[in-house]
């Protein structure tokens, strides 16, 4: 299952106590996103010193990057309150209502999965926005009327892993927007080493930078990793991270030199010793792995994709020659012709 698997980017409910005590609190400590951080420091500054609420902002990227943790920040920053809440958790907009109301003057309001808040949901959300206003019917039928609550100016700051399932009209009243970045192994080994020393543990730099460069460029799995280590650690060796105890430690838990798992190396095998590395079409790949289609597209494929292991074709997917090489088999001649033979008709189409 893809919630019990340790390199999910999705956040599993034991990781909640670690990502509160090792998430930084400042713009100082927050490791990486360079030009985000410019960027919200030089709006920060520039909303206290009118002291006015800071504009509304839109964080998107691939999960477990810290979303989370920069909302919480840019509050700290501010010196206001943050409240959370998710697109799921509102359901009606009496719930959004609610929470509009029980804001303070700068407040922060944080809507993790923005995406997938309603349509009803929404509408009362665009005045909200624009016009620190909330519109509301009273009564039902040909006695009802709508009556506008003025709401204290405050920062909606909406996270989402998908930019392009918002609406335009959404999207187009955030008036800051921001894409972060997956991290590069150098600036995961600052985040592990800030993590280990707040753990308490001592780590040679060497095994630091090996559990930062299996973590797929995601520091909620960086952190996890190194929890799952330290573990190891402490049982198997005198409980110093060394690259012996990283890499002895990561190969029980059955993740590779590039970061992949079981499910992925079984993705892999299964296009390559099966279907002669494809092409092969998504539901067939699921029905003989026997994972949903949809988790292996938004799972799964999009790390394969950026270590080049696959290729989407209009024919279905394809295993590179990459892939081949990582997972010890060899290339058929048969495989490269027909791997080259599909990118050529893709790039046709195009």
């Amino acid at each position: 299952m893809e919630n019990e698997r340790l390199v999910t980017t999705e956040l599993h409910r034991d990781d909640e106590d670690l990502d509160t005590s090792l998430r930084p609190r400042s713009l100082k400590e927050y490791v990486g996103q360079q030009t985000v951080k410019e960027n919200l420091g030089i709006y920060i500054k520039a909303a206290l010193k009118r002291r006015d609420a800071l504009d509304h902002i839109l964080l998107y990227g691939p999960p477990g990057l810290g979303k989370t943790t920069l909302a919480a920040i840019v509050a700290s920053e501010m010196g206001q309150n943050i409240r959370v809440t998710s697109g799921p958790a509102i359901e009606r907009p009496g719930d959004l209502a609610s929470i509009l109301t029980n804001l303070s003057h700068g407040d922060v309001l944080f809507i993790d999965e923005i995406h997938r808040l309603s349509r009803t949901v929404e509408e009362v959300l665009y005045p909200a926005m624009e016009d620190y206003a909330l519109d509301l019917m009273i009564g039902k039928g040909p006695t009802a009327r709508s009556m506008r609550l003025d709401l204290p100016k405050f920062t909606l700051i909406g996270a989402t892993t998908r930019a392009g399932q918002l609406s335009a009209p959404l999207r187009d009243r955030f008036g800051m927007t921001f894409r972060l970045e997956m991290y590069s192994p150098e600036e995961l080994a600052q985040i592990v080493t800030r993590s280990a020393r707040i753990l308490g543990m001592q780590g040679d730099q060497e095994g630091i930078m090996e559990i930062a460069r299996r973590s797929r460029g995601t520091p909620r799995i960086a952190n996890r990793m190194l929890k799952r280590v330290r573990d190891f650690s402490q049982v198997k060796a005198d409980g110093r991270i060394t690259l012996d105890v990283a890499k002895e430690g990561l190969r029980m838990l059955d993740v590779d030199g590039l970061g992949l798992d079981r499910v992925d190396r079984t993705v892999l095998l299964t296009m390559i010793d099966r279907f002669s590395g494809g092409p092969v079409g998504l539901d067939t790949l699921a029905a003989t792995t026997g994972e949903d289609a949809i988790t292996i597209e938004d799972v799964y494929e999009p790390y394969l994709l950026q270590l080049g292991f696959i290729q989407r074709t209009p024919r279905g997917r394809i295993a590179t020659s990459h892939a081949y090489e990582h997972l010890g088999r060899t290339l058929p001649a048969a495989a490269s012709q027909n791997s080259a033979e599909q990118v050529a008709f893709f790039n046709e189409d195009i």
